[in-house]
């Protein structure tokens, strides 16, 4: 694919990938539509190597299936290890409530209720080892 990346543009990429690149990385990036955010966020996980993570928002898209979704994230991410980047636009937020689950992610990276009670144990005990470490 040949691009054409203007100095702005590079200095744009740098800061994402710096914020990315910390373990507990987060950014909010905000711009009016077609300014690039999505883009720039593409390109600088493949350049960290990192796997793109988004929803599919349908017309009956739920909180449910939000949480379902932030599951197999959580699972992606803290259990198998995988360096991912969780991508959210503003269309895909159809329900306020939304806010709320993205809020306690990027507050704090726990959201209460999220994982049952047997499924939290066992999570607990796949990653045991490598906390103790």
């Amino acid at each position: 694919m040949d691009l054409v990346l203007f100095n702005d543009c590079m200095e744009h990429i740098t800061r994402i990938a710096r914020i990315q690149f910390h373990p507990t990385g987060n950014s909010l990036l905000v711009g009016v539509g077609g300014s690039g955010k999505q883009s720039l966020s593409k390109l600088t996980a493949f350049i960290l190597n990192y796997e793109m993570f988004r929803i599919i928002v349908t017309s009956n898209y739920t909180l449910n299936d939000l949480k379902a979704d932030i599951q197999i994230l959580f699972k992606k991410t803290g259990v198998q290890g995988t360096q991912t980047v969780f991508m959210l636009t503003d269309s895909q937020i159809v329900n306020n409530r939304f806010l709320v689950f993205v809020n306690d992610i990027l507050s704090s990276g726990y959201t209460p209720d999220l994982f049952a009670k047997d499924e939290v144990e066992e999570i607990q005990g796949k990653v045991r080892n490598e906390a103790k470490s």
